[in-house]
C-alpha cells in the first residue's frame, strides 16, 4: 500500500522518526551534574552530589538525592560513606547491593590510583605520597590491620600485603612469617605498617617488642627494616622518627 503525504504528516508514516521522550525531572537534574562536573571539574561538586553521582547509574529509576543525605548523616563525610564496611552500607535505606557495589568501586579505583603513585618510584624518597595512600587504605578501619611494604635493593616497593587482622587494640604478628615471605619475594627491605582504630598513633610497649622481634629476625637474613608507621586518625608516628628503631 502506497503511503501519502497525508498519512505521514498524521504520524500514520513509518519513516517518521518517533518523538523524543520529555525528561523527567530527576532526568533533569542528572543532566545539569554531568554538566557541572564535565565542565567545572569535581572540585564544583559538593559531597552529597558527587555520591549522587556515584549512584546514577547503579541506582538508574531511584531519586539518588536523600540516599547521598543519608549517607553522609550516617557516616560524616565522602571518604568515611565510600570506605564504609558493606554490612554498615547496608543499612542505609534504598542503597541495596548496586549502590553499595557502586561506592566500593569508587573506592578501590582511588586506592588503586594512590597506589600507582607509589609503585616504580623509590619509597624513601615519595614519603609523603606513601603516607596518603597508607591513611587511605587503614585509617578508617575498625579493627587492627598489620601490612608489610616489601622493598627490593631501590626501595621500590615489590608487594604490599595485608599479613593480619586483629581487635580494635590487637594484632597478631608472627616475625617469622614477615621474614619468611620476604624471602619468598626477594626483598631486601621492608616497613611495617599498623592501624589504631582509637585515632591515636602512639606506640605501645607491644609495638615496640614486636618490632624489635621483627627487625632482629630481619637482620639475621640481611633484610633492612626501613622503618615501623602507625597509622591514626589524620596522623602518623614513624619509630624511626621516634627513636624507635
Amino acid at each position: 500500500m502506497r503511503r501519502t503525504k497525508g498519512m505521514a504528516e498524521a504520524g500514520l508514516g513509518l519513516d517518521m522518526p518517533p518523538a523524543p521522550p520529555v525528561p523527567s525531572a530527576a532526568e533533569g537534574h542528572r543532566a545539569r551534574m554531568r554538566g557541572k562536573l564535565i565542565s567545572a571539574g569535581p572540585d564544583a561538586l559538593l559531597d552529597h552530589e558527587l555520591l549522587e553521582m556515584q549512584l546514577f547509574l547503579a541506582l538508574p529509576r531511584r531519586d539518588t538525592k536523600p540516599i547521598a543525605h543519608a549517607l553522609l548523616a550516617r557516616f560524616g563525610s565522602f571518604g568515611n560513606a565510600i570506605a564504609a564496611s558493606p554490612q554498615e552500607l547496608r543499612q542505609v535505606e534504598g542503597l541495596g547491593e548496586a549502590g553499595i557495589a557502586a561506592l566500593k568501586t569508587v573506592q578501590a579505583a582511588a586506592l588503586r590510583l594512590m597506589r600507582q603513585e607509589v609503585l616504580d618510584r623509590p619509597v624513601l624518597g615519595n614519603w609523603d605520597r606513601l603516607i596518603g595512600y597508607l591513611n587511605a587504605v587503614m585509617a578508617r578501619e575498625k579493627t587492627e590491620q598489620f601490612r608489610v611494604l616489601f622493598l627490593d635493593n631501590r626501595n621500590r616497593l615489590l608487594a604490599d600485603e595485608a599479613q593480619a587482622r586483629g581487635t580494635v587494640n590487637h594484632t597478631p604478628v608472627y616475625p617469622r612469617e614477615v621474614v619468611r615471605r620476604a624471602l619468598e619475594l626477594q626483598a631486601s627491605a621492608l616497613v611495617l605498617v599498623h592501624n589504631h582504630p582509637s585515632g591515636d598513633p602512639a606506640a605501645s610497649r607491644a609495638d615496640i617488642s614486636m618490632t624489635a622481634e621483627v627487625k632482629a629476625a630481619a637482620d639475621a637474613l640481611g633484610i633492612a627494616l626501613h622503618d615501623h608507621l602507625i597509622i591514626g586518625n589524620g596522623r602518623h608516628l614513624s619509630f624511626r622518627r621516634e627513636g624507635l628503631l
